[in-house]
């Protein structure tokens, strides 16, 4: 993730506050609590669903529909060690948000009813695989997806927590974000492979579902002005695709290059994007303009 262009964390006493930088009254105990609560027993809740304390691994459950042979465009098995570092950025954002800064913050405030939102639908998601509902963990994914969506839209205010906001809270929900649209298109595809679609487990729409993905990380880095952290969840995505065709069912050449492209575009063109927003934006005006991770 990168580092955002240095900005003023708090609003001089004879300047006016930036809109939305600060609270006008703090937040009280009741909701952040919840949040803690909420994120906790979802993130237990995930890891008891993914077979991690003995049972049926995700990746085993349905039938293995979403195996990393189960389509051309599903990840190598190493890639959903991303899970470990999200997990550990939300227990972080689920601690900071308890703080005296984030209990003040108009942004945090807007945040937390989102951020419980998407790590309960994370959950929810992990269940319905394990019931073999593969149309209904579509559905779940897809509302996730939207979820995240709006989390970025509402970091674009200005942070007031300094590098530590920065970290666990744009940092964190930025690689949630984009892993979470790569694993969003990889589980359209094996739904639709289970149901038979014979189209979805050749190589020809592995391409396009591979240029699709790195698409969509590509706008979003457009977008979002520079974040780097969901560019770099996604690149992450992208490069497992390709170690994936490297061998198996869906061995490919064209995968394998084809994906290790779409994986560095997408990389590059967030780490320019950010660079040019960086150029561009005054020191002094920073606080006003939305943290970039």
């Amino acid at each position: 993730m990168d580092q955002s262009t240095p900005h003023r964390t708090d609003a001089s006493p004879s300047e006016p506050t930036p809109t939305g930088a600060h609270a006008t009254r703090g937040t009280g105990w009741a909701m952040p609590v919840i949040t803690l609560l909420g994120v906790a027993a979802s993130i237990v809740a995930a890891f008891v669903g993914s077979g991690a304390l003995g049972g049926t691994p995700v990746a085993e459950a349905a039938g293995g529909a979403l195996s990393a042979d189960a389509t051309p465009v599903a990840p190598a098995g190493s890639a959903f060690g991303i899970w470990s570092v999200i997990y550990l950025g939300l227990v972080a954002y689920a601690l900071w948000q308890l703080t005296a800064t984030a209990r003040r913050s108009a942004r945090q405030r807007a945040l937390r009813p989102w951020a419980l939102a998407s790590v309960l639908l994370n959950a929810a998601w992990i269940w319905t695989v394990q019931l073999d509902q593969i149309a209904a963990s579509v559905l779940v994914i897809a509302v996730l997806l939207g979820v995240l969506v709006r989390i970025m839209h509402l970091l674009g205010a200005p942070r007031t927590g300094g590098v530590v906001e920065l970290v666990v809270t744009d940092g964190t929900f930025g690689l949630y974000l984009g892993w979470v649209s790569v694993a969003t298109l990889a589980n359209t595809f094996a739904w639709l492979a289970a149901e038979g679609v014979d189209p979805m487990t050749g190589v020809p729409l592995g391409l396009v579902g591979i240029v699709a993905a790195a698409g969509i990380g590509v706008a979003t880095a457009v977008l979002s002005r520079g974040r780097v952290a969901p560019a770099l969840a996604t690149a992450w995505g992208l490069a497992w695709v390709a170690v994936g065709r490297t061998e198996g069912r869906f061995e490919s050449g064209a995968l394998v290059w084809t994906a290790a492209v779409a994986s560095a575009v997408v990389l590059v063109v967030a780490v320019v994007n950010w660079l040019r927003v960086r150029r561009a934006t005054p020191p002094r005006q920073d606080a006003n303009l939305p943290g970039r991770s």
